[in-house]
């Protein structure tokens, strides 16, 4: 892999397991030569702006933005305000590379064109995407088998298939605009999961049956604006940070979006 790369990683809104996420991301850099620098919410938003694009090679988001949560209340959406938007869509139209982990597949509920850009949306409360209403989404943590689905692709490049104890996902995904990497065997009907705005708000374990069902995908390729992006949905906590397929798959994709040969893909996508 490319030495030299350095990375901006970006975290709030959601508790981390900081300890071992930071040993993860000082085990890459240790091993790939490169270096990381973290920051918090409301700080980072100061620096996702376009003046900074290539500032890092890439960006890694493991936040979850635009969300009030807490234990006992309502999932409560913030913004994003106009000055927000514009700079995140200014940074992707000026060609950011950007990892997005987990969690943060539920920032900005309020934005659709965000849930575009990264590929999908987890609704921690009830909402609305692209004008149709959707129940809140559905978790559970389990172990399962995750396939790779293109081995030629760089982010899984040295990855076989393997199994992971984390979270699955039940949420809306748009497959037709993103290029698969990684599926799961698992179960994901509506009912074998979880909802999770009860959970937050009372702390009851509510059924999702009768909700709409998911993808399989939990990890994919996608241009966003001209930025390549990379998703993936593991990062649940210590295990996983731990794992070493789930290492090398981070590892990959921050080499991916970093490298020129990304930057061209997503820019001819943008076309």
């Amino acid at each position: 892999m490319k030495k030299g790369l350095s990375l901006l990683v970006v975290t709030g809104g959601h508790p981390v397991a900081f300890v071992e996420f930071s040993a993860m991301f000082d085990h890459l850099c240790d091993a790939h030569g490169w270096r990381w620098q973290h920051v918090a919410h409301p700080d980072a938003l100061d620096l996702l702006t376009p003046g900074n694009v290539g500032r890092w090679d890439a960006i890694v988001l493991h936040d979850i933005a635009g969300l009030s949560l807490a234990r006992g209340q309502a999932p409560a959406p913030l913004g994003p305000s106009d000055d927000v938007k514009w700079n995140l869509t200014e940074l992707l139209l000026a060609g950011q590379g950007i990892v997005v982990t987990h969690h943060s597949l539920a920032s900005w509920p309020q934005w659709d064109e965000w849930a575009h850009a990264i590929g999908g949306r987890y609704f921690y409360a009830p909402g609305s995407l692209d004008g149709q209403q959707w129940p809140s989404s559905g978790y559970r943590i389990d172990r399962h088998h995750i396939l790779v689905l293109d081995a030629k692709h760089p982010v899984c490049d040295g990855v076989s298939d393997f199994e992971i104890d984390d979270e699955l996902y039940l949420c809306p995904i748009f497959e037709s605009e993103v290029v698969p990497l990684l599926a799961t065997i698992a179960d994901c009907a509506p009912e074998k999961m979880v909802s999770t705005y009860e959970m937050v708000l009372e702390g009851v374990t509510v059924s999702c049956a009768g909700h709409p069902t998911t993808s399989p995908l939990v990890a994919w390729a996608k241009a966003a604006g001209r930025s390549p992006l990379v998703y993936l949905q593991p990062g649940h906590g210590p295990a996983t940070f731990k794992h070493e397929m789930y290492r090398r798959l981070l590892g990959n994709a921050v080499a991916w979006v970093s490298s020129s040969e990304a930057h061209s893909w997503a820019q001819g996508r943008s076309l």
